[in-house]
């Protein structure tokens, strides 16, 4: 298997990346700016960021290496919910969540060289209703504070999720499936 890079600093996509079979990778995380276009789809914008750390990451790798990024974001009426700001602005999200659907997005580039392909998948996630006192201890947990729209569906807040359709690991910010599809034109396997 060629050499890959993960560039994300995400314990989660760490994980995932484990999960499908690929237990030799670096980790190399760019710094790079979430700054993306006016205009965009949802889908777009995951991809653009995606790309945009694709881009930053390549400086760092040599030609041959396989560089994985993503980016995920949540969308609840079009309108981007990233990682709360303090516990009032994770309440304020999950508030907005609750009784919802809403789509978490990722986009994903797989680079090689020159050589580069992205991708986007969507999921359609509903919460349940909720109450202000079950919300707030959900923040007192402390794991909403680093996840776009203030929850974790591996964790606690997949006690606050009714049904989603769609790629449950895209909602934890890495869309296996896709990626092994992906990866596959890269010359990377998983099954031969």
């Amino acid at each position: 298997m060629a050499n890959i890079v993960l560039a994300s600093g995400s314990p989660r996509r760490q994980e995932l990346l484990r999960l499908m079979g690929v237990t030799e990778f670096d980790i190399r995380v760019p710094e790079t700016k979430e700054d993306y276009p006016a205009g965009l789809s949802p889908r777009q914008v995951v991809e653009y960021i995606s790309r945009e750390k694709a881009d930053a990451a390549a400086k760092l790798c040599t030609p041959e290496e396989i560089v994985i990024t993503a980016d995920t974001m949540v969308f609840l009426d079009e309108s981007r919910l990233g990682k709360p700001a303090d516990q009032a602005d994770a309440l304020r999200m999950l508030t907005a969540l609750q009784g919802r659907r809403h789509t978490v997005c990722t986009g994903v580039t797989v680079r090689q060289g020159d050589r580069c392909l992205t991708e986007s998948e969507s999921t359609e996630v509903f919460f349940r209703p909720a109450s202000q006192a079950e919300l707030l201890g959900y923040i007192a947990t402390g794991e909403p504070m680093d996840k776009a729209g203030a929850y974790g569906i591996q964790g606690k807040g997949s006690l606050l999720v009714e049904k989603i359709d769609g790629d449950f690991f895209n909602v934890m910010g890495l869309p296996v499936l896709r990626l092994s599809w992906m990866l596959a034109q890269f010359g990377v396997r998983f099954f031969d």
